[in-house]
């Protein structure tokens, strides 16, 4: 056991210790340039997507659907705990670098779900399948099988393995602390619903994050800006102390500018998933009419999780009188919770108690997903994906009834590492792709087409599946006749 222990800590130290971070952010950087701000040029358009329009076809996932189930992936404790840890140890100047790393994964994120959109395969009933994986096999080519494996190993033990075990740990663990409930129960009742989703497939996963997603997300948000306004005339100082203190002009922790901009990258990172290869899986399912909607469409879920929720949690924080800049003691979960309760009364430790449950609860389903669609690059034997998902609910029934069981599942971090790096240099080999269907979009906005159209038959090299845009050809053969005639 001490062997493994060395090996995912030597792994952790390279991946997360310093190699990992840096590439996250220069290679953001890189996308957002080479792109030119595509982020910024597409920002309005990403909000389309939220009118849910939907095709013919009922087993299909629209664009908003995918969307909201890579939301309810991404937003969870990071956007409660995290945010609060990196306030604690980087100070109030760790938020602006959470926002600059948040728009510069933007562009990191609309370039690896816009690839997964390429190179995602019909499964012939209206579904599809995509991303990372399948964009390494069809976008590079059959001989780097073997890194596509090592990304799919990797995702199943960070994600569906390792991190429900958790999920499940925080759930019981909430329950337990302010209302009470056993953790055997909890983790009973968190095995049969989350079975009952899981078993049904991504259709199923996407209603149930459809209805989960907005009222956890717009709740949250809602109490966040109650609180925002009680207190709006104390906003620009807040916001001009965590510009100071992210340059160093005020220093309320130990390491100042140092400590801001490396807690503040940290947790940014973390909280948004940018560039960590798991929202793309996500976004290959959406039945959308060009690559490029879905990936300006999961650039959006980078501005909700962290521009949006992330920046809620620490203006709640900031503005009340539990947080003491510099000060050691209160951290994490507890800091948010005591600093709601300042604001508003006790009430709100229990709302932010089933907050916290539907955060973790759409991100066991969502992570549950991940490792799905890796598993079915892997092996097309239905048995396999039988097995996962009795592992998937084995390991939230285990992380919610032992609460030092969890400590099995440390490889999650370095797993996770790996799949960073796996994710970042299949994008940097496939970038020219994705450069060449980008001006394809933006050609097609420029002639005064509404909604652009993916023509396949446009880039006969690249190994795309014709049978998974038939539908859009034909609606576009329809729109550019209608154009045409008057």
């Amino acid at each position: 056991m001490e062997f493994f222990d060395f090996i995912f800590k030597a792994i952790n130290d390279f991946t997360w210790g310093w190699s990992l971070l840096p590439f996250l952010i220069i290679f953001g950087v890189f996308f957002t340039i080479a792109s030119k701000f595509v982020q910024i040029e597409f920002f309005g358009r990403m909000f389309r997507v939220l009118k849910g329009e939907k095709g013919d076809d009922k087993k299909a996932i629209s664009g908003r659907e995918a969307l909201l189930i890579s939301v309810g992936g991404r937003v969870g404790g990071g956007n409660v705990a995290g945010v609060a840890v990196a306030i604690t140890l980087g100070g109030p100047g760790a938020v602006f670098w959470m926002w600059a790393i948040a728009l510069v994964g933007m562009a990191t994120s609309l370039v690896e779900c816009t690839l997964a959109q390429m190179f995602k395969r019909s499964n012939g009933d209206g579904t599809f399948r995509g991303g990372p994986a399948r964009s390494i096999i069809y976008g590079l080519g059959s001989d780097y099988k073997w890194l596509a494996a090592i990304y799919g190993v990797s995702l199943i033990a960070s994600f569906s393995l390792g991190f429900n075990a958790f999920q499940g740990n925080t759930v019981a663990g909430a329950a337990f602390d302010s209302m009470g409930i056993d953790r055997m129960w909890t983790g009973i009742a968190l095995s049969i619903i989350a079975g009952f989703i899981v078993f049904g497939g991504i259709q199923r996963i996407a209603k149930a994050a459809d209805v989960i997603v907005p009222v956890m997300a717009l709740g949250y948000i809602s109490l966040c800006l109650l609180i925002i306004l009680m207190n709006i005339a104390e906003l620009p100082g807040i916001i001009s102390t965590i510009v100071k203190n992210a340059f160093g002009f005020e220093e309320v922790v130990s390491g100042g500018m140092g400590a801001a901009i490396a807690q503040g990258l940290r947790r940014g990172l973390f909280s948004n998933e940018a560039g960590l290869g798991s929202a793309p899986n996500v976004a290959a399912t959406a039945d959308v009419p060009h690559p490029v909607t879905q990936g300006i469409t999961q650039a959006l879920s980078v501005f909700i999780d962290t521009i949006l929720i992330c920046s809620c949690t620490a203006f709640v924080i900031l503005l009340g009188e539990v947080y003491v800049p510099g000060a050691e003691g209160i951290d994490g979960v507890v800091l948010t919770q005591q600093s709601l309760v300042s604001h508003l009364g006790a009430w709100t430790q229990y709302f932010l108690t089933v907050a916290l449950l539907l955060f973790a609860f759409s991100s066991i389903i969502y992570n549950y997903y991940l490792g799905e669609n890796a598993l079915t690059v892997m092996t097309q034997n239905p048995a396999a994906l039988h097995i996962l998902r009795v592992a998937v609910i084995g390991v939230l029934f285990l992380g919610a009834v032992a609460p030092g069981a969890t400590a099995v599942f440390s490889f999650s971090d370095p797993m996770m590492g790996v799949l960073a790096l796996v994710n970042l240099l299949a994008i940097l080999m496939l970038f020219p792709k994705v450069t060449r269907v980008l001006a394809d979009y933006r050609q097609q906005l420029k002639a005064g087409v509404e909604e652009p159209v993916f023509d396949p038959q446009k880039f006969p090299d690249l190994n795309i599946d014709l049978t998974a845009w038939n539908k859009v050809q034909s609606a576009g053969a329809v729109q550019n006749g209608t154009k045409a005639s008057q």
